[in-house]
């Protein structure tokens, strides 16, 4: 077989077609996690954060009715019980108790309140006895007593404010 010009540049223009095919199909350049500068780790700001999958968990149960010692949406839920809920379904373990949330979390100032966080009120005595997750501007989730169901609130509510006792956290913040 001999080579013509015109076979010649047949031949070039196949393969300038198969390179660039081949550039087009080549698979990404990696792309590193860590900032250039510093080098340290940086968030996917596009991965929800613990904090704000528990934060979803308790706004999909909002409207399920008040139950003394409920636990699970089916059976219905008390404060500590929507909390204790919450974030069992992200993997996090909390106690069961408002009192006992209260005393094992880590405490946040009011100021530095951040979506998912716990607030804690004092409404029958001296110990913390309700408990709700913050929500953001000002809100937070919680189940608030007998007839009612899975609702916001707001912090500023004056029978709030006169009994809140504090804030914390159970998930370190990213």
């Amino acid at each position: 077989m001999s080579l013509n010009k015109r076979n010649v540049s047949r031949l070039g223009l196949l393969l300038v077609c198969i390179f660039l095919v081949g550039c087009a199909s080549s698979p990404p350049a990696p792309v590193s996690d860590r900032d250039p500068k510093s080098g340290a780790q940086v968030r996917d700001t596009k991965q929800p954060s613990i904090a704000d999958q528990i934060l979803k968990t308790a706004q999909q149960q909002r409207g399920v009715p008040y139950r003394f010692g409920g636990d699970r949406p089916e059976r219905g839920f008390d404060c500590s019980g929507l909390v204790a809920f919450s974030h069992a379904q992200n993997g996090v373990r909390v106690p069961r108790t408002a009192a006992e949330q209260a005393r094992r979390a880590s405490q946040v100032s009011a100021r530095d309140l951040r979506e998912g966080d716990l607030v804690f009120f004092r409404v029958s005595g001296r110990k913390v006895d309700h408990v709700g997750i913050y929500a953001g501007g000002g809100r937070f989730l919680h189940a608030p007593s007998t007839g009612g169901k899975v609702s916001y609130a707001e912090l500023s509510n004056p029978y709030w404010r006169q009994r809140f006792s504090g804030a914390g956290r159970f998930v370190a913040m990213e």
